[in-house]
C-alpha cells in the first residue's frame, strides 16, 4: 500500500512535489456524461492558490491545470481522468542549509524514519503543495454530487483563538467570497489584525473550519468499519495540518445530557427518511450512515510549523542545533485549506454515493 490513492470506486491517486516538475493526479471510476472544464477546476484551484491574502506565502504560483484524458467535449467518458499542475515558482536554495537538519513540526523526522530519505526541499511529499491535486480531483468529485443535488460549502470558525460571531445562513454562504473565509464581515478586520501582529513577531497561526454538505441523501456509508463519519475523519485527517474532526456537537456532545444530544424525530419527512428532526446534533449521520440531514464536520487546523524564531533541534546525527526556517511560508494555513477541506469531503461523499448505488442496483446512470 502506498498511500497515495483515496477512495473505492470513485478513487484519486496523485502525485508530485513542492519543488519537483509539477503535481497532478488521476480521477478513476468516475461515471460517463459529467460536465467538467478546465476552467472549472481552475476555479478551485485558485481558491488555494499562494501568493495572495495577508496570511499567505509569497511564493507566486498560477497553479494552471491541463487536464490530459477522461474528457471529451466537455463530458467525462467513463475513462480516467488525468491532469497536471506545473511548478513554476520554487526557490528551492532556500532549503539548502535545511538538508541535514530536522526542522520541529515537520515530517523530517518521520520521512528519515520510514525511507532513510527525503525531499528537503520544501518537504517535498509532505509539504502542503500537495494539497493542489486534491482540489483538483475534489472539483471533478463536487461536479458528479452536483448532480444529485448535493453542495458543500465551508468557512472559518476561529483564527488565531479568535472566534467569530454567529452569522446568518446567508452570510455564511458567502464566506468564500470573504478574507479567511470569514462566516461575517465585522471579524475579518480582527482577524487581519491578529495576523499582522503574528507575522511581526516571526510566529504562525492555527484555526477551526466548519464544512456542511447539504442535500445527502438517507443511506450512504457502512455500518461497521467504513462508516461515513469514519472515512470523512480520515480522509480530513489525511491533510496534513489537520489535528482534529469533529462530528455534529463532537466533543460538547460528551458534556450533555442525553436527552439535550437526542435528535427527537416528527412526522412530515421524506418517503425515504420519515422522520423530520428539528436539531442535527447527529451531525446528519447516525450509526455510520447518513441520515439526510446536513453533515457538519468541524476541523482543528495546526499553527504553520515554519516559523522565523529561533527553535532547538537536533540534526541527522544527533547533534543539537537552532535555527530559523527561511523561505516563504504561509503564517496560517487558513483560508487557503478550506477548499482542501471541501475537496476531501466531496471525494469521499462521491466514493459513498457510488457505493449506495451499486449496492441498490440502481439502473439510473450516475
Amino acid at each position: 500500500m502506498s498511500g497515495n490513492t483515496f477512495g473505492r470506486l470513485f478513487r484519486l491517486t496523485t502525485f508530485g512535489e513542492s519543488h519537483g516538475v509539477g503535481l497532478g493526479g488521476i480521477v478513476d471510476g468516475c461515471p460517463s456524461g459529467v460536465p467538467i472544464s478546465e476552467e472549472m477546476i481552475q476555479h478551485e484551484l485558485d481558491r488555494r492558490r499562494p501568493g495572495s491574502g495577508t496570511g499567505g506565502t509569497t511564493r507566486k504560483e498560477p497553479d494552471q491545470v491541463r487536464l490530459w484524458s477522461g474528457v471529451f467535449e466537455g463530458q467525462t467518458t467513463g475513462t480516467p481522468i488525468a491532469f497536471s499542475i506545473e511548478n513554476t515558482n520554487q526557490r528551492s536554495g532556500d532549503y539548502g542549509p535545511l538538508a541535514e537538519i530536522w526542522r520541529p513540526g515537520h515530517a523530517d523526522m518521520a520521512y528519515d524514519a520510514k525511507y532513510g530519505i527525503r525531499d528537503f526541499r520544501g518537504g517535498g511529499r509532505s509539504s502542503g503543495r500537495e494539497t493542489v491535486a486534491r482540489v483538483a480531483g475534489g472539483a471533478i468529485a463536487r461536479a458528479l454530487l452536483a448532480r444529485s443535488g448535493i453542495r458543500i460549502r465551508a468557512y472559518t470558525q476561529e483564527l488565531g483563538g479568535i472566534v467569530a460571531p454567529e452569522a446568518s445562513f446567508a452570510s455564511r454562504d458567502a464566506a468564500a467570497g470573504r478574507p479567511y473565509c470569514a462566516p461575517c464581515d465585522e471579524i475579518v478586520e480582527i482577524w487581519e489584525n491578529r495576523v499582522r501582529s503574528v507575522r511581526g513577531q516571526g510566529d504562525t497561526l492555527g484555526g477551526v473550519v466548519r464544512i456542511e454538505a447539504f442535500n445527502v441523501p438517507a443511506g450512504l456509508g457502512e455500518p461497521v468499519f467504513d462508516k461515513l463519519d469514519a472515512v470523512l475523519a480520515m480522509a480530513l485527517m489525511s491533510v496534513g495540518a489537520v489535528k482534529g474532526v469533529e462530528v455534529g456537537d463532537g466533543f460538547a456532545a460528551a458534556r450533555s445530557l442525553g436527552s439535550q444530544n437526542n435528535d427527537a424525530l416528527f412526522p412530515g419527512g421524506t418517503a425515504l427518511n420519515p422522520g423530520n428532526p428539528s436539531t442535527n446534533h447527529c451531525g446528519g449521520i447516525l450509526g455510520g450512515i447518513s441520515s439526510g440531514q446536513p453533515i457538519v464536520l468541524t476541523v482543528a487546523v495546526k499553527p504553520i510549523p515554519s516559523i522565523a524564531r529561533e527553535q532547538h533541534s537536533v540534526d541527522r546525527n544527533g547533534q543539537p542545533v537552532s535555527l530559523r526556517v527561511g523561505g516563504r511560508h504561509d503564517i496560517c494555513a487558513i483560508p487557503r485549506i478550506v477548499p482542501v477541506l471541501e475537496a476531501m469531503t466531496a471525494l469521499t461523499l462521491a466514493d459513498a454515493l457510488l457505493l449506495q448505488r451499486r449496492m441498490t442496483r440502481d439502473g439510473e446512470r450516475a
